[in-house]
């Protein structure tokens, strides 16, 4: 049977209504569109986006925190005393945290004028320990003997080494709390705050220096 033109539109129009398009040589087959491609699907060129910037650890602690201090002078004094913390909490608040401590003991006696001789170690987080010995004279309304523990605070010391010099008082800078005596010293920008502890304590000390010396020597000056 010999198809007419007019079957063949009739068999299109049947085709196209149940959506098959049309078919046969030539015809394009329908392919559906491909999904557009995710996020991160291709890498981003060599330079879009900035590196992210490296992980460092976080710079160790140099200073002392008053828990250390006070917890390093409790063992130090062998007691646990309400006076300590306090002229620790007072020398904080006012020079801030220490970047090294000296535990030792020391002798000294006056009579309007006298001599300390003392000898300890030097603490310090990242610089490690030094062995150190102080002498000075003391001039005032001073008098009396002592031989006394000693906690010194060690304020913008540069290198351990920095301590072998002469320390200068600071005038009004005594305080005694609970049995302890506090005192401050100055020398090119470093601040050392003697705390001491034992029998006669001598605020008038603080009217005079403490000379800083590799090795024990009985020259003061």
């Amino acid at each position: 049977m010999r198809a007419t033109p007019r079957t063949i539109a009739l068999i299109m129009l049947i085709g196209l209504a149940l959506g098959n398009g049309p078919t046969g040589p030539g015809a394009a087959s329908a392919q559906p569109a491909p999904p557009y491609p995710p996020p991160g699907a291709y890498p981003p060129p060599p330079g879009a986006y900035p590196p992210p910037p490296p992980q460092y650890p976080p710079p160790p602690q140099q200073n002392f925190t008053p828990g250390e201090l006070v917890g390093a002078g409790h063992r130090f004094f062998g007691t646990v005393s309400r006076g300590l913390a306090t002229v620790i909490e007072t020398a904080v608040s006012q020079w801030g945290q220490p970047n090294g401590y000296v535990l030792g003991e020391e002798a000294g006696g006056a009579f309007f004028g006298g001599l300390r001789f003392g000898e300890g170690m030097l603490y310090t987080k990242n610089a490690g320990d030094l062995k150190v010995y102080w002498q000075g004279p003391t001039i005032g309304w001073d008098i009396g003997g002592e031989g006394a523990r000693t906690m010194m605070l060690v304020y913008n010391l540069p290198a351990t080494e920095a301590i072998y010099q002469r320390f200068a008082g600071i005038d009004g800078s005594a305080y005694l709390v609970g049995g302890f005596g506090m005192t401050a010293l100055t020398a090119n920008d470093i601040v050392l705050v003697p705390i001491r502890s034992g029998v006669g304590l001598r605020l008038g000390a603080n009217v005079g220096y403490l000379k800083f010396t590799p090795v024990s020597t009985w020259n003061p000056f």
